[in-house]
């Protein structure tokens, strides 16, 4: 039977389903930061990226889709957010792409694919245009990479269950669980702001790429998603019907369908 929670009424009340429980999971002290992370499973590494004033604990429906294909499953909490730390410079999509390749370090992973979600495409991109070599793959799903790329702001029900989750799980897993209002608005000035890769910058990208756009997107303009599918060479376009940004939680088999896809093709 397949989970539905369009309304993301649901994850609002609950969260994701919990994560797997596991022993692998620390923290890597890294650039003024204290970056959290968790393993799970064996197999090819697989790096989860969520998006922005989120936590992991949002991957608790993909985690154990991929540790039953095979996969080792990595989940990092960007700087700033969840049980991460951040110093008081401002949030950047490089400085959270540099955390994840010292998780890796820290892991002793020469190579690992991506699954980033919303700011966590975006780091999980500004890593491969950086590091290629560390990187097999991206997939992408519904971020922006430039600003042009987002649609003007519509507060929604929908936004507003994800919004209060992403409040209450702050207050539970934060070093400073009293400052949400001073992290989202840091969040949002990054996200307004950046990133700003241009056509070229996306040109020299050279490692495999799957844009995934939601048919119902609240942030991400369709047109952008296709541009980039036509500017990252050999990039593909995937496209999820009946979800939105929150596509994850909302169908997570549909969304797991077109991750595990992607990631059979570039497997070594």
């Amino acid at each position: 039977m397949e989970t539905n929670d369009d309304e993301l009424i649901r994850f609002e009340a609950q969260g994701a389903a919990p994560l797997p429980s596991t022993n692998a999971q620390d923290y890597v002290e890294h650039d003024g930061a204290r970056i959290w992370y968790a393993s799970f499973g064996n197999g090819a590494p697989v790096i989860l990226l969520h998006g922005g004033l989120g936590n992991s604990n949002n991957w608790g429906y993909q985690v154990p889709a991929l540790v039953a294909r095979g996969y080792r499953a990595i989940v990092i909490d960007s700087r700033g957010h969840g049980r991460s730390t951040r110093d008081a410079r401002p949030f950047s999509y490089e400085l959270m792409a540099f955390d994840v390749l010292a998780v890796m370090d820290a892991l002793q992973l020469e190579r690992a694919a991506l699954v980033g979600w919303s700011d966590g495409a975006c780091s999980a991109l500004v890593l491969a245009a950086n590091a290629p070599k560390r990187v097999a793959g991206v997939f992408f799903f519904a971020c922006n990479m430039d600003p042009s790329g987002a649609k003007e702001f519509v507060f929604t029900p929908i936004i507003g269950r994800c919004f209060h989750r992403h409040k209450l799980d702050y207050a539970y897993l934060s070093a400073t669980p009293d400052q949400f209002e001073e992290f989202s608005e840091a969040v949002s000035l990054m996200q307004q702001t950046q990133p700003n890769y241009s056509a070229n910058d996306l040109a020299r990208i050279s490692v495999p790429v799957a844009i995934v756009q939601s048919e119902r997107d609240e942030f991400i303009k369709r047109e952008h998603a296709e541009y980039l599918a036509r500017t990252i060479p050999n990039a593909e376009f995937s496209y999820l019907v009946g979800v939105s940004h929150f596509a994850p939680l909302q169908r997570p088999q549909q969304f797991n369908r077109a991750m595990l896809a992607f990631l059979e093709k570039i497997r070594v």
